[in-house]
């Protein structure tokens, strides 16, 4: 189901508009692109919420969080889609999940003296707590099928970048993403602040594949023109990405804008449809059965190894739920 955006179409309450936890996909035919955008509020605060991380952490985490939903909630089939950071800086590791149809989860791993060290010498960015190494994508379609990865290096650039050049080296789609996050007190409310993000990506898709053909990268074997600009000289791509470039970030995040409105702001000239899109909640999928299959596979010097008091504890790192188990329960081997 699809329908044309217009500026009295996407007022706040008026049945039709996304709010906050929905993506909305959408097409401008015209300039023959596909995008998604979102605003995420309740289920990113909860998330943060849930784990008390220090502000540098979970502004980070944020916008890995909206990475992720705007790329996992294209996928056509039952699955998850993965976004794992391993690098060297304070916060050394970054994981968020989002499940089919919509369910997320996320959580980061940080040395606490290193964040505090980095702050007080004003090196807080998302860029410089994560430092340098790798981020995996990762498409996971079940335990019978093949698993897809690809792997971004990190060096410094923002998130952004590094989606644009998984999309340039893995996809070879000319794509833009922006993203945003802030804590903010909601309309009508005072005091307590929250956390919001919104993203928004777009990717160039014309029914002529060659008008989509991207620069090879650096060192590669192909065409050597354009090296370095990563997108095609397109004339309606470039547009689309100069539309792109006039989004500021307060657009991204305020509540009584909304997806709708901000897609009609962008490319009401063109003429934008949104479809139907998903609700993505705050849900962790670890259970008590996940848990006790993998203490099944443990020797008995594991289990009793892991026994503390009497018990087993076993707490999930991304919802913080604890499960308690009898080591009598499993024989070992």
């Amino acid at each position: 189901m699809s329908r044309p955006v217009s500026e009295g179409s996407a007022k706040l309450g008026d049945f039709g508009f996304a709010g906050d936890d929905h993506v909305v996909p959408f097409e401008v035919e015209a300039l023959e692109v596909r995008g998604r955008a979102v605003q995420v509020g309740p289920m990113l605060d909860q998330i943060l919420a849930r784990h008390s991380y220090p502000e540098p952490v979970s502004r980070l985490l944020a916008e890995v969080v909206v990475l992720t939903v705007l790329l996992g909630s294209s996928l056509k089939f039952d699955g998850k889609f993965i976004v794992q950071t391993q690098s060297d800086g304070p916060v050394d590791m970054l994981v968020a999940d989002f499940s089919t149809p919509g369910s997320m989860r996320a959580y980061a791993r940080f040395d606490e003296e290193r964040l505090g060290q980095a702050v007080e010498r004003g090196e807080d960015s998302p860029e410089q707590l994560l430092g340098k190494g790798i981020l995996a994508l990762t498409i996971d379609q079940g335990a019978y099928m093949h698993r897809y990865q690809g792997i971004v290096q990190l060096d410094g650039s923002s998130l952004e970048e590094v989606a644009r050049t998984y999309f340039r080296q893995s996809e070879q789609i000319p794509t833009e993403v922006r993203l945003g996050v802030a804590r903010m007190v909601k309309p009508g409310e005072s005091g307590e602040e929250h956390w919001r993000a919104g993203g928004l990506l777009i990717q160039f898709l014309p029914a002529s594949a060659e008008r989509s053909r991207m620069a090879d990268l650096p060192g590669g074997d192909g065409d050597t023109e354009n090296i370095g600009d990563g997108h095609p000289e397109d004339n309606a791509w470039q547009e689309a990405l100069a539309l792109l470039g006039t989004v500021e970030i307060d657009e991204l995040l305020d509540p009584t804008v909304g997806a709708e409105r901000l897609l009609y702001r962008l490319f009401h000239e063109q003429g934008v449809r949104v479809y139907e899109g998903v609700d993505v909640i705050d849900n962790c999928s670890c259970s008590r059965e996940k848990i006790k299959s993998i203490l099944d596979g443990f020797t008995a010097e594991e289990i009793k190894e892991s026994t503390e008091d009497g018990v087993i504890r076993v707490n999930c790192e991304f919802c913080s739920k604890e499960y308690l188990f009898d080591p009598e329960e499993f024989g070992g081997e």
